[in-house]
């Protein structure tokens, strides 16, 4: 998988600049390698395979303070997860019996499956 690395590297001059980059496209799996940021003191990587914490560590010791800024995937690949839609729930209805004064009644609470043209819930 192709990887995307940001080293934030301290380069004072154009030599040091050029021994950060030999650096980073001597590891192996490194396909390129480009000076990045206002002040050149990124290095952006891009590789198969590359370890980021040998890279990092390779360019403290050749050149100086080098820190890991991000690595992501390369290419901008973005994976959309496909979202399913949630299933309805089953609609609430109150099913009354006849109103009969003398009998003491619980209301029944159920719940319907009717999804078609009619409306969702009727009165028995």
């Amino acid at each position: 998988m192709k990887q995307k690395m940001v080293l934030k590297v301290s380069m004072n001059g154009d030599k040091s600049r050029s021994k950060a980059l030999k650096v980073a496209v001597g590891l192996s799996g490194v396909e390129s390698a480009s000076l990045k940021g206002d002040d050149k003191s990124q290095i952006e990587v891009t590789g198969d395979g590359v370890d980021a914490v040998k890279l990092a560590s390779q360019l403290r010791k050749s050149v100086g303070f080098a820190e890991l800024v991000s690595v992501s995937a390369a290419g901008g690949e973005k994976k959309e997860e496909k979202k399913d839609d949630p299933k309805p729930e089953p609609p609430f209805c109150y099913v009354s019996p006849p109103f009969n004064p003398s009998y003491h009644y619980y209301p029944s609470y159920e719940y319907v499956d009717n999804y078609g043209p009619s409306p969702p819930c009727s009165i028995m």
